[in-house]
């Protein structure tokens, strides 16, 4: 007798128990979180790390998987007599409406205040367009570089003899 004839089997097509849109939102919201614990540190004059898991070799030369602590990037600087947060998907800043990128305080202090601000436009879904103007540039400019390199009117150096 198969072992296969003891099971249940069906055909199923599994779907995303979410909307695009909100993983989107909940990616933000985590890294705005996490940015106010950075802005916290640095209000303490600390740095903020998290620890990473990676793999590394061992003495013995195997892959092992291991923890290390990596530094957090912070997404406000300070410039101009005040302090500049910017609001970031991934490495790429997000436009804030009225065509800025940041949010302008006047002393580190604040930069909490302007970060729990982000936040909530976040949960609410205030910044739901600017994330999807974010991935639609990054798409199209991801297309056009490859559109270039492959059209045939541009044949690639090497065909130029």
């Amino acid at each position: 007798m198969s072992h296969l004839t003891k099971l249940t089997v069906k055909a199923v097509i599994r779907t995303n128990q979410q909307d695009p849109v909100q993983q989107r939102r909940q990616k933000l919201v985590a890294g705005i979180e996490e940015q106010l614990k950075v802005a916290e540190a640095a209000v303490k004059g600390e740095n903020f790390e998290v620890l990473k898991k990676t793999w590394a070799k061992n003495q013995q030369g195997e892959k092992v998987l291991v923890e290390r602590m990596r530094k957090v990037r912070k997404w406000f600087f300070e410039q101009d007599g005040g302090w500049y947060v910017q609001c970031k998907y991934g490495s790429k800043v997000l436009a804030l409406g009225k065509g800025g990128n940041a949010v302008f305080v006047k002393a580190l202090d604040d930069v909490e205040a302007a970060l729990q601000a982000l936040y909530a436009a976040a949960v609410g879904g205030e910044l739901d367009e600017a994330i999807e103007n974010v991935m639609k540039s990054r798409t199209a400019s991801a297309f056009a570089s490859k559109r270039i390199e492959h059209s045939p009117g541009n044949p690639p150096e090497k065909w130029l003899c």
